[in-house]
């Protein structure tokens, strides 16, 4: 835990007690902050206050004497309109912050040299920050890892010389932490998204850009044009800029061409890492995941051969395009994460023949998107609601079959995949769909895959549980 010192002698309200917010409350407690805590949500409420956390009802308290307003990120801030805690905070003037704003804090005043990497972006952030942190602990560096696939930032250790923090950033967590700081900041793409919390894309975008805005070195993918635009604004203001490619050759920065990651500088372009034979960081879109990480390596201080290491050795994450077993020529691939079509498109774009499992609780607009990558598909295996909508749209164009169960698709596929002589193919769980008529959630679904795979004869499991 980190003790949030700063704000010791104050009375802070906090709104929100899920698990980033019970955590965020005991860090402001241990460093002598009084803290009153509120939910809309009565359980929520309840297991605070059974664990020690003073809760009340914010609508029934004083504001006048609070000195700051900790508000979870997944409460609406501005749009489509602000919470009634935003509304209370706001008429007494008391500062509205998140958790990630505490540890900025907390670290500018007790070891304000700890590198700090934060990354955001619409797409990429968790694998992103993940392979950071595999990099920089493969290096032998302390290393404090927090975001979705991480703990609450506060629950981390402490801000101490020479430990590195990699934080993943969403658009409400920036909206939140005003004084964000970091040694690297990367800002990966931007394609629209969360509009209906951010009002406009130029507002979503404007709130992303702040995290690079106040970094020491700025990361930027430049293959979209808000991206890009970003990259250029902030150069004009003399923030160091490294501007990454993962199909552009950039004449200052790194991009990639093939699985070459290259280093462009004062006219001199080298190779500077490989992702040959890595088969966690498959794709396009993992090429410019791994281009953000070496850059933000380099920015603290890893040499290449750390960063090569790093990057051979990175095992993925899971339900991402996770490898998780392989019988002879057919390798079982779980990308459950993907839960509409354009998060599918980076995996079927990885592989030539595929035997594709998709479908579940379907999203707007289908897979009518995913039509160019329909002559890689050898067959396609049609599980849940989606499934009818889904066979309309394949058509006559790919051989298809409702199968209904994901355990059938399962099975079926691995029959199929194992008669095709091509050289090698891929049994691909890429849904395109949430999960919800099925299944409790992605993760439910894409360990249900791993199971029902790591079941058929003859299937060596790659990777331990999460590949």
């Amino acid at each position: 835990m980190i003790p949030v010192r700063t704000f010791a002698g104050r009375k802070v309200a906090l709104f929100g007690l899920g698990g980033s917010g019970v955590a965020t409350a005991r860090a402001l407690a241990a460093g002598g902050a009084e803290v009153l805590g509120w939910d809309d949500n009565p359980d929520s409420v309840e297991k605070a206050r059974s664990e020690g956390i003073a809760v009340g009802d914010l609508r029934q308290a004083d504001w006048s004497g609070f000195a700051s307003f900790v508000l979870s990120p997944g409460v609406p801030l501005t749009h489509p309109k602000p919470h009634w805690s935003v509304d209370l905070a706001q008429a007494e003037g008391v500062e509205i912050v998140g958790d990630i704003e505490l540890f900025v804090r907390e670290r500018r005043a007790t070891a304000p040299e700890a590198p700090l990497i934060a990354v955001t972006g619409t797409n990429g952030k968790s694998t992103t920050t993940a392979l950071i942190a595999h990099m920089l602990e493969a290096a032998g560096r302390d290393t404090q890892m927090s975001g979705n696939i991480g703990r609450a930032i506060l629950s981390l250790d402490p801000p101490a010389a020479g430990r590195h923090y990699v934080v993943e950033c969403s658009s409400y967590q920036i909206d939140l932490a005003p004084s964000l700081d970091p040694t690297a900041g990367i800002l990966l793409n931007l394609t629209p998204d969360h509009i209906d919390r951010h009002g406009t894309m130029q507002h979503y975008a404007e709130v992303k850009a702040r995290l690079v805005a106040a970094s020491d070195t700025a990361i930027v993918g430049i293959d979209d044009p808000f991206s890009s635009g970003i990259a250029d604004r902030l150069e004009r203001t003399g923030r160091r800029v490294v501007r990454i490619s993962k199909r552009l050759a950039v004449t200052d920065g790194l991009y990639a061409d093939g699985t070459s990651l290259l280093h462009a500088e004062d006219g001199h372009t080298r190779r500077i890492a490989s992702l040959e034979g890595i088969g966690s960081l498959l794709g396009q879109h993992n090429a410019q995941n791994a281009l953000a990480a070496v850059a933000a390596c380099l920015a603290v201080g890893l040499d290449e051969a750390e960063i090569q290491a790093g990057l051979s050795s990175f095992p993925g994450l899971a339900h991402r395009m996770e490898r998780v077993g392989r019988k002879g020529r057919v390798l079982f691939v779980n990308d459950s994460k993907a839960t509409n079509a354009d998060a599918a498109a980076p995996a079927l774009s990885s592989f030539e023949r595929i035997y594709w499992i998709a479908g579940g609780l379907p999203k707007e607009g289908g897979i009518a998107s995913l039509r160019g990558y329909f002559p890689r598909i050898a067959k396609a295996y049609l599980i849940g609601e989606a499934a009818p909508i889904f066979a309309a749209t394949l058509g006559v164009a790919v051989r298809y079959e409702i199968s209904g169960t994901l355990q059938a698709a399962v099975e079926h596929a691995a029959r199929d995949a194992s008669a095709d002589p091509a050289e090698e193919c891929v049994v691909l769980l890429s849904p395109a769909c949430a999960s919800f008529d099925q299944f409790r959630n992605f993760e439910v679904r894409g360990d249900t895959f791993r199971t029902r795979v790591r079941q058929l004869e003859g299937v060596e499991p790659i990777g331990g549980t999460n590949g």
